[in-house]
């Protein structure tokens, strides 16, 4: 049965303890001797059952009536499996909710209906960004103690919508709930008959987990090597992302050595693919030394290796950090001794300002620099959140310092004094002694002329997916309908404007960056501009769309050039996945580099199940939705 891994968060007193009492307690997973507990702690036969007791297991919690250490719990129901964590609200332990959340795939932030969106809220959702965890449901407890007011609760759906358009999160749902009571936590509530979505419980059984987990890039980091005879040298550890195959070729790393996966075994035999959070021990063809802390890898799909890490930093311990004195950095099974090199900035999570910063101290959140003695095998935190996390310890006490999320290998990033979040203003890079000269004909005045607006479509897919062609169609229709047009297309850009560009990832990202503000300017000129880009990582598209002026960032329109892997192969004409596949092409999207499809695309073109023309009427109609035709 599947499992869903989720956290819950709020400020003191929002009820998370009782609603995952409640949770157990109507889905009937107490054990008897639990409940009688419960019954003998509920003062008065009129009074509310204390389901917090459930999980408030300390005695320090139930003595302050506060959560303080992560509390973990397990229930069921027939459609799957749960495991809680419930994470204390006091923003003391904002170290603590860290750690709950740190491999949560959804998050439930309990809102009390009374005080709304506050400080704790925010705090909250920002560390839910910052780890990237992919659904959140925003749950607004105590509705019992507003009259079940439908008002009240579109107040505060609208407050945390506002304050959600700077976090990094695409699925938000929000449900009224008494968690005392039980209303629309399990069964729907009688008292609110004016809300008609799922409950809490139906939410959680039903969202999608398995989308979070990266299913492509292979990464199995060695805990140990087993031999328990002359006959038999396997490696044990788990399938962090990706799958593989017996037959399939590998690379061993650090030493770069490669060979073929011979068998994949568990006690219960051998298996024809393991998957992600799969345990199991691989043996290869060849004998290679291979030993904890290699890891294994597909050999056409190899992470970064780097000592230099461009890190966001959650620091865990009462001991301010420090600069000057070595850490042990622990990422997957490999540990090596680290430095914090450079402190970035520091985040102030009310304004999601960057600040100037000497040092981190406890619940401080922030963007680091770190150097390591020993070379890691890192992905981005954003496409893999096992091999693109890590934890620094004090080699002294042996204590966990701090909580790292891996943007990347270090490059120069922007420092203090800026926003952090998508979607905020940044300071942009010039060269020195010029200055920006507006246009002499406004573009507003140039669309008069025109008949028609502005906008930039950019369409992102797979090699082979079918971008150039759907561009093409639609420029030809838009030219038909006197429509003024410009295309931008990735070869014909790296014949001139991009030609000095490999296809590193820092190429790519400049790539981009050029185009972006090429598009840019034939906005301004009042063009319909068409781009059609692998663009593989999110960031860089979201970045394209920014440097339109903020009130026409609608005009902006993201579409997913859709088509599976194995029919973009079958259409490549130019042969680029069998060079890719037989290594003569380095870092090719979909073979031995990532591909980061669109979280929430404005269209989606399905070129393996509709014709060019239905994908061409899509884009168009989407454009007339926007006024731009």
């Amino acid at each position: 049965m599947d499992v869903l891994r989720f956290t819950t968060a709020g400020s003191v007193d929002d009820g998370k303890s009782t609603l995952i009492g409640r949770l157990m307690y109507d889905t009937q997973e107490i054990f008897e001797e639990k409940m009688e507990e419960i019954e003998r702690n509920t003062q008065r036969d009129d009074e509310e059952l204390e389901l917090a007791l459930l999980t408030d297991g300390l005695r320090a919690e139930r003595e302050q009536g506060i959560t303080i250490d992560v509390a973990y719990r397990y229930f069921s129901t027939p459609e799957r499996k749960f495991i809680i964590a419930d994470t204390p609200g006091h923003e003391q332990y904002t170290r603590n909710m860290v750690t709950g959340a740190s491999t949560a795939e959804l998050a439930v932030e309990l809102i009390d209906a009374r005080n709304g969106v506050v400080e704790q809220t925010r705090r909250h959702g920002f560390i839910t960004s910052l780890l990237q965890i992919p659904h959140v449901i925003v749950a607004v407890n105590k509705m019992d103690l507003v009259g079940y007011s439908e008002e009240r609760f579109r107040e505060i759906v609208d407050q945390y919508e506002e304050f959600a358009e700077n976090l990094d999160v695409k699925d938000i749902t929000f449900v009224p709930i008494s968690a005392l009571k039980g209303d629309n936590v399990v069964h729907h509530s009688d008292n609110m008959p004016w809300y008609e979505g799922s409950t809490l419980l139906h939410r959680l059984e039903n969202v999608r987990a398995e989308a979070t987990r990266n299913q492509v890039d292979f990464r199995f980091p060695v805990q140990t090597t087993i031999r328990p005879h002359q006959d038999f040298r396997g490696f044990a550890g788990r399938v962090e992302s990706g799958k593989i195959r017996p037959g399939e070729e590998v690379t061993i790393l650090p030493t770069g050595h490669t060979s073929q996966i011979d068998t994949i075994t568990t006690l219960d035999g051998d298996l024809d693919e393991a998957g992600p959070g799969e345990s199991v021990v691989l043996t290869l063809d060849d004998e290679i030394d291979v030993s904890r802390g290699s890891m294994i890898v597909r050999s056409r799909n190899t992470p970064d290796v780097t000592r230099q890490l461009d890190a966001d930093l959650c620091w865990m311990n009462e001991e301010a950090m420090r600069q000057d004195r070595p850490y042990v950095l622990q990422h997957t099974t490999r540990r090596t001794q680290a430095y914090v090199s450079k402190i970035v900035y520091r985040t102030n999570v009310e304004t999601f300002h960057r600040e100037e910063a000497d040092t981190f101290e406890l619940n401080d959140i922030g963007r680091v620099e770190v150097e390591t003695a020993d070379p890691l095998f890192v992905d981005p935190y954003k496409i893999n959140r096992s091999t693109g996390s890590f934890i620094l310890i004090d080699p002294d006490t042996n204590d966990t310092v701090a909580a790292g999320m891996i943007r990347g290998v270090a490059e120069d990033v922007t420092p203090y004094g800026q926003r952090t979040e998508p979607g905020m203003e940044t300071e942009k890079e010039t060269s020195p002694n010029v200055t920006w000269e507006g246009l002499q004909i406004p573009r507003e005045e140039r669309e008069d002329k025109n008949g028609h607006k502005a906008a930039v479509v950019w369409l992102t897919g797979l090699s082979g997916a079918g971008k150039s062609t759907i561009a093409k169609a639609v420029e030809e229709r838009l030219f038909d309908e006197d429509v003024q047009t410009m295309m931008l297309d990735g070869d014909n850009v790296r014949h001139g404007l991009s030609g000095d560009l490999g296809f590193t990832p820092a190429d790519r990202k400049e790539n981009i960056r050029r185009v972006s503000e090429v598009a840019r300017l034939f906005f301004e000129q009042g063009n319909v501009t068409l781009c059609s880009f692998v663009s593989p990582y999110q960031e860089d598209r979201d970045q394209a769309r920014e440097l339109l002026p903020e009130d026409v960032r609608d005009r902006f329109l993201e579409v997913h050039v859709d088509c599976p892997l194995e029919v973009c192969k079958e259409r490549d004409t130019k042969g680029l996945y069998a060079k890719a596949e037989a290594g003569e092409i380095a870092n090719f999207t979909g073979v031995s580099a990532p591909y980061e499809a669109p979280s929430d695309p404005d269209v989606v073109v399905n070129t393996y199940a509709d014709d060019v023309e239905a994908c061409v009427d899509q884009i168009v109609e989407a454009l007339e939705a926007r006024g731009v035709v």
